[in-house]
């Protein structure tokens, strides 16, 4: 039964939205109500991926995972009751880029005050910058000399006026102004399959967003300037990192090795088919798994584990920009339910060559930890939900109220798009 089957009328409901997780593995939706600057999910809904339907944390078979979403969303809407009209989705992949530039401006005149044509100017100079270094990266990457590539999502990180951090520059006086802007770049290939899932499932699309710079963000910010962290979402696909540095984003790499990939080390070991592999992994990541099995996929993930560390380690080396990194690590994602992930992580002999200033402490990022989103349902447990959850939160500021910072940006972002 279908989403249409369910709701023969659509109704308006402004004030709801859709948060899609398009995994790997499983698509993951939550319907969400915003009220004063929270989000209450309302509804949930899950639905497994066929093995040819995702490579890699992009979309392999449109088709398929159109019908995986609409079955997701259906029982997200059955039990909320209601079927919103916008939706957010979550873009991953290797070829998802996104970092933060910045730029010093002198100005002419230090005593002038700021004003909104100077500071959209300087901003379109960020974005160009950003834009042209963004379609080199993929050309190296994908051999390919031109590479048709789309902005993914924008925002404002740093801002300060002679070294002095503001929120807003305009009004300011002063001689160097600095802006700092993260933004996320992917292929119109892998940009341009999320907008047809939206347009073929009838709903407005509100955003594509990075889904590690959602994770990045959905902390909040009560910490601050103060905040640095490094954040990793093990999914079905990929691991993506994010790292976060005096409460703006550094920058978000992804590499594509998930738990699909310990999955398959697990059927290969065992002779199982992969379902029964899978089911054996989350029973083992459960602690629920018999001694004779639990001893069987420790020693079938002690060489992947190594490689998945070694592809974390590779991936921080390239923040070439970042003089230290955080010392705290966030995980979260399905694949950061295996004991030896936190495990490989705790070892020292992974970050010896890394600019870490101590040795990092590693934490679960738990639904709870999610700032402004709210579950009425129960049904939000795993470390696996917080990004659908992390998608709801940046999907708050669209609806809200634009602050004149965020407004700047959006005129930019959209002439460079168009």
């Amino acid at each position: 039964m279908g989403i249409f089957d369910i709701f023969s009328k659509k109704e308006t409901h402004d004030d709801y939205a859709i948060s899609l997780d398009i995994g790997t593995e499983f698509v993951k939706t939550l319907i969400f109500q915003v009220k004063d600057g929270k989000g209450y999910v309302k509804g949930v809904g899950k639905q497994r991926q066929k093995l040819s339907d995702m490579q890699g944390g992009t979309v392999t078979d449109i088709q398929g995972v159109i019908r995986n979403c609409d079955a997701a969303i259906s029982r997200a809407a059955e039990q909320a009751g209601v079927l919103p009209e916008q939706v957010v989705i979550g873009i991953a992949g290797e070829l998802v880029k996104g970092a933060t530039t910045t730029v010093k401006y002198t100005r002419d005149n230090p005593k002038l005050k700021i004003d909104l044509p100077e500071l959209k100017e300087i901003i379109s100079r960020v974005q160009k910058r950003a834009f042209d270094r963004a379609r080199e990266i993929l050309a190296w990457e994908t051999g390919q000399e031109q590479v048709d590539v789309r902005l993914v999502n924008a925002a404002i990180v740093d801002v300060t006026i002679d070294g002095y951090k503001v929120t807003n520059p305009i009004g300011f006086q002063g001689k160097e102004l600095q802006i700092g802007i993260y933004n996320c770049f992917a292929p119109i290939v892998h940009l341009g399959a999320l907008q047809t899932i939206a347009e073929e499932l009838k709903l407005d699309l509100i955003s594509v967003t990075a889904e590690p710079y959602a994770v990045a963000r959905c902390m909040g910010s009560e910490e601050s300037t103060e905040f640095s962290a490094i954040f990793v979402d093990i999914g079905g696909g990929t691991s993506d990192i994010a790292v976060v540095r005096n409460g703006g984003v550094e920058g978000t790499k992804m590499f594509a090795l998930g738990g699909r990939a310990f999955t398959k080390r697990i059927a290969t070991v065992t002779g199982e088919n992969f379902p029964e592999a899978e089911k054996l992994k989350l029973d083992y990541s459960a602690g629920e798994a018999s001694k004779e099995d639990t001893e069987i996929i420790k020693r079938a993930l002690e060489t992947d584990c190594d490689v998945w560390l070694s592809g974390v380690e590779l991936t921080l080396d390239e923040f070439s920009n970042v003089d230290l990194l955080p010392s705290r690590i966030f995980l979260c994602g399905g694949g950061s339910n295996l004991p030896e992930i936190a495990e490989s992580l705790k070892t020292d002999a992974w970050r010896k060559n890394l600019p870490f200033a101590r040795k990092p402490i590693v934490h679960h990022l738990k639904p709870k930890d999610v700032t402004n989103i709210i579950d009425e349902t129960g049904e939000l447990q795993n470390p696996s939900d917080v990004t659908p959850m992390a998608l709801a939160n940046v999907a708050l500021d669209l609806v809200g109220e634009e602050t004149v910072m965020d407004s700047i940006l959006g005129r930019v972002v959209q002439s460079l798009r168009n």
